[in-house]
């Protein structure tokens, strides 16, 4: 292959490519062909595009002819601690290039885990087309209706998913759940993180204040004069985020859900045997009037954390929560493969 070498798997190509990443898709010519919708898969914090390999493949092999898949790695290993919003920028870079390429593409997916969920956010703020406007033809019906909300890299949005993403940051109570919930601990870790994570560690713990502006989570749950964060995000089909309510030591419940303490829903072992490892689900509707009770003290946010809640809520959300405490291997991926619609 001009670009990298093609392997076989059963059915499933992968060919890894110049500007990073690895391109996942069926081996049978005329699927890769009909293939017009392109799913980008982010990994998380000092990972790489092998991460998402398993979960590619199941894509390609449930819909060989529809998705294209492209496992990033422009940001792989320690590039991740570069910050959010380099690591956004170089996402979005490497998203042209595989558009680029694939001239027959028409949707545009991403599936991202951790901190990838927030580069993926950053993003597509980049890659944002707004609406076209009649300019001397009038578009048709059809055409105003397919760019009503904007496009990705000209392609139509179609799902955006994260798998334990931290949108509100990592500072909060809880929210790193390997420390506990002792406050000293959480105070700490704000200040040594960036030891650690260096720039990614700041944004994560909301700690950064570049050029005297509000942190960077902050201004991505609006539109300024970076990126029109919410539009993008808006423009898509579907926004399902996935949590894990245990068993996850990094990213907490809370933080993963875009929830409140007191919207943290009751959970029972299984809501059904086809997805045993659901244990709560919910469909939540855009806020339009933005709560302002961040004093409360039985629920522990401050106020930057409930300027994040109120500017994700303006976007409808899938909230799908799991648990694999009664699993052997505890992951999202399969989970996460099935419930996917394209």
């Amino acid at each position: 292959m001009e670009n990298g070498e093609a392997t076989d798997n059963g059915d499933v190509c992968s060919m890894l490519t110049a500007n990073g990443g690895e391109n996942v898709y069926s081996c049978i010519e005329s699927d890769v062909s009909s293939a017009d919708h392109l799913v980008v898969m982010v990994h998380g914090i000092l990972g790489s595009a092998s991460d998402w390999k398993f979960g590619a493949e199941q894509f390609v092999k449930r819909l060989p002819d529809k998705v294209f898949i492209h496992c990033s790695e422009r940001n792989m290993a320690r590039l991740t601690l570069d910050g959010v919003d380099v690591m956004g920028e170089r996402l979005a870079e490497e998203v042209l290039g595989v558009i680029k390429q694939k001239p027959g593409l028409r949707k545009i997916s991403f599936v991202a885990h951790s901190v990838g969920g927030l580069v993926a956010r950053y993003a597509i703020g980049k890659l944002y087309r707004p609406p076209k406007r009649g300019t001397g033809e009038e578009l048709s019906a059809a055409a105003c209706n397919e760019a009503s909300k904007g496009t990705i890299g000209d392609l139509e949005p179609i799902n955006f998913i994260t798998v334990a993403s931290p949108h509100l940051g990592s500072r909060g109570n809880k929210q790193v759940p390997f420390l506990f919930g002792v406050t000293a601990l959480e105070r700490a870790a704000g200040h040594l993180v960036h030891w650690i994570f260096r720039r990614t560690g700041r944004h994560l713990f909301l700690t950064d204040d570049d050029e005297g502006k509000p942190p960077l989570l902050r201004r991505m749950v609006e539109d300024n004069g970076e990126y029109p964060f919410m539009s993008a995000l808006r423009s898509f089909q579907r926004r399902v985020a996935y949590s894990n309510v245990d068993y996850d030591h990094i990213v907490g419940w809370r933080t993963s859900s875009i929830r409140r303490n007191n919207e943290l829903p009751k959970w029972e072992d299984s809501m059904d045997e086809k997805y045993p490892h659901i244990v709560y689900e919910e469909r939540c509707k855009a806020c339009v009037e933005k709560k302002n009770e961040f004093t409360r003290e039985d629920d522990g946010l401050d106020q930057l954390e409930e300027e994040l809640v109120n500017g994700l809520s303006c976007v409808t959300w899938e909230k799908v929560d799991v648990s694999f405490h009664n699993s052997r291997f505890r992951s999202k991926t399969i989970t996460c493969m099935q419930k996917v619609q394209t």
